[in-house]
């Protein structure tokens, strides 16, 4: 599937637009909390999907940094399972109760829920017993996720566990990126002239 059916692009454009209308940035009292811009990251998945780079309903997604599961929300209808890992408890906190809003607005508009293939997980993605768990209670293991997300901060942190765990050909999604695109280690960058939607840099695991 290249293209997305009409009341599946309405429906996520819609979760974009609500889950970016409810952004915390650079600025206020919680400025230390970003929050990835569903607008761009829907586009820039459209393009992955052209490329044949994401394959709908097939793909597994592990977000390693997914604060109010946001990102998660808008993946669990293009992905087969959507995971994602928050250090901060208080962060993910949020998940419930902007769920229930947005689950709300789409009945409203009769549009279509989130898929239920939604696991979030608090701790550190670098917890090797967590992936354990995830094992145990999803069936994935962390070598059977094809694409990784995180925002920039711990993004080499995160490249080496995926170059030493995750399977030949991986995909790696980091928001944050702009005119400077680093080189990892284990990686072919899959977009050397500029990021996707001028903020997300993409990677592929080597074989």
């Amino acid at each position: 599937m290249s293209q997305l059916n009409e009341a599946l692009e309405r429906t996520l454009l819609q979760v974009a637009e609500f889950y970016d209308g409810r952004k915390v940035g650079d600025a206020g009292h919680l400025g230390f909390r970003r929050s990835s811009d569903l607008s761009k990251v829907l586009s820039s998945l459209k393009t992955m999907m052209r490329q044949g780079l994401w394959e709908p309903e097939k793909s597994l997604f592990l977000d390693m940094g997914c604060a109010d599961g946001r990102v998660n929300v808008l993946m669990s209808y293009l992905a087969k399972m959507s995971v994602g890992i928050e250090l901060d408890d208080w962060t993910l906190d949020d998940y419930a109760p902007l769920r229930k809003e947005l689950d709300g607005l789409l009945a409203e508009k009769r549009l279509l829920s989130p898929s239920n293939n939604i696991f979030l997980y608090h701790g550190d993605s670098m917890d090797e017993s967590l992936h354990d768990r995830i094992h145990r209670e999803t069936g994935v293991r962390f070598d059977r996720f094809d694409v990784f997300y995180t925002y920039l901060t711990m993004m080499e942190e995160f490249a080496e566990l995926i170059v030493r765990k995750a399977g030949p050909g991986a995909l790696f999604m980091v928001y944050g990126l702009e005119k400077i695109l680093p080189r990892l280690d284990g990686f072919h960058l899959l977009t050397p002239e500029r990021p996707l939607e001028g903020i997300i840099a993409l990677y592929r695991k080597m074989a």
